[in-house]
């Protein structure tokens, strides 16, 4: 049997964030180290959102591994939760059905009666998760398109001109 599993990322600046999701229960770590010990304090709900917004109940069958590098405490933080809504969202779509089965027995379908093939109920569960995302931010599934502008000659920075004198 192969293990059902997705790889998202996550971007913000110059920070990438990766996050590998299979199914577990409920593990979240990130560079090897567990989601409470994320540094700096201040920024440890930025990266709780998609958990607090979504519930525990959707985290608690997949574990979510992230390796981030790049920029800085910030935009690892913005990259981290990103990659973790990103990753819930694919792996939704991807195995939701597996998620509702029990260890070892067979998906009951009477609860899905109404739906003709087990991809309905994946895009069905992924749209109403992309949807309460989306509702509430968009840059949880959307990367920022921003970056630093460079500095040109002529002056001290990208727009910034050296003034000019006439005497």
């Amino acid at each position: 049997m192969s293990v059902e599993a997705v790889q998202t990322y996550g971007r913000k600046k110059t920070a990438t964030a990766v996050a590998f999701c299979k199914k577990g229960n409920g593990l979240i770590k990130i560079n090897g180290s567990p989601l409470e010990l994320v540094q700096p304090e201040v920024l440890k709900l930025k990266v709780y959102e998609p958990i607090l917004i979504l519930g525990q109940d959707k985290f608690a069958g997949v574990d979510i591994r992230v390796r981030v590098k790049g920029g800085g405490n910030t935009s690892q933080i913005y990259a981290i939760r990103q990659a973790i809504a990103k990753a819930i969202v694919a792996y939704y779509q991807k195995c939701e059905f597996l998620l509702l089965t029990d260890e070892g027995e067979p998906p009951r379908m009477d609860a899905y009666e109404h739906v003709t093939h087990t991809s309905d109920v994946d895009e069905a569960s992924k749209r109403d998760i992309k949807t309460i995302l989306t509702n509430y931010d968009r840059s949880l599934l959307v990367a920022d398109p921003r970056r630093c502008e460079p500095k040109k000659f002529g002056g001290r920075g990208a727009r910034a001109r050296f003034q000019k004198s006439y005497r």
